[in-house]
């Protein structure tokens, strides 16, 4: 089974114990302080830091003996990044259309979905090279390891990992719908040349200076797809 994103070392940590707890529902400082045994002030610091990178938040206060306590809660973001479900399922997902559809129609499915996938994000704002700096922080807020390197005709996203990396090495056609994801972001023509000939394939899309091709098949937001791969 697939390691959930935080891995066993953060989930053996105090904070990672401190956000197992708060799976199970809000808690005060003081709840928490006796479930891990630690001080109060030592719950406090764990608290603060994982407030400060999204995880944990406030919600409301609890009624105490002498005044009342702040409770903190899961950040509602965060719990499907726990879940150990979600890529065996995609993993199955695509196996079961590739049985059942031709390649030409995969393909279109995934560029589909890549496209449906960034009609979700806020859109990249201001000229071509702004948006694809931009992209590539998506691709890094998804999980990759992104740098932008310049081409004659515009760039290169790059990284030395992939965010759907597992999925990848079964099924290559799924950096299809990353490339129609980072096309539909930037307004660009992109084309992916990913390497996959390790275990750890690395993202590579080639972005062009001209406008990406518009999709066949409309999206929510009507955005542009990828290039032909």
């Amino acid at each position: 089974m697939t390691e959930p994103v935080w891995g066993r070392r953060f989930a053996g940590s105090t904070r990672g114990r401190i956000v197992a707890l708060l799976r199970r529902g809000t808690r005060t400082v003081d709840g928490l302080a006796r479930a891990l045994d630690l001080t109060d002030n030592a719950v406090r610091a764990h608290l603060a830091a994982l407030e400060r990178d999204g995880l944990v938040r406030q919600q409301g206060t609890v009624r105490g003996v002498r005044k009342p306590s702040l409770a903190y809660e899961l950040a509602p973001e965060v719990e499907p990044a726990l879940s150990r479900a979600y890529l065996p399922l995609v993993e199955a997902l695509v196996e079961v259309l590739a049985a059942r559809l031709p390649p030409a129609e995969l393909r279109a499915v995934l560029r589909e979905a890549g496209r449906r996938v960034a009609a979700t994000l806020p859109p990249p704002r201001g000229d071509p090279a702004a948006r694809v700096a931009a992209a590539a922080r998506t691709l890094d807020a998804l999980g990759g390891a992104a740098r932008v390197e310049p081409r004659p005709r515009g760039w290169t996203i790059a990284s030395e990992g992939c965010p759907v990396g597992a999925l990848v090495c079964r099924r290559a056609e799924v950096c299809l719908a990353v490339e129609a994801m980072l096309a539909a972001l930037v307004d660009l023509a992109v084309r992916q040349a990913c390497d996959r000939t390790g275990e750890r394939p690395k993202c590579r899309f080639e972005l062009d200076r001209r406008r990406a091709s518009r999709p066949r098949s409309g999206t929510s937001r009507g955005g542009p797809g990828g290039t032909r791969a």
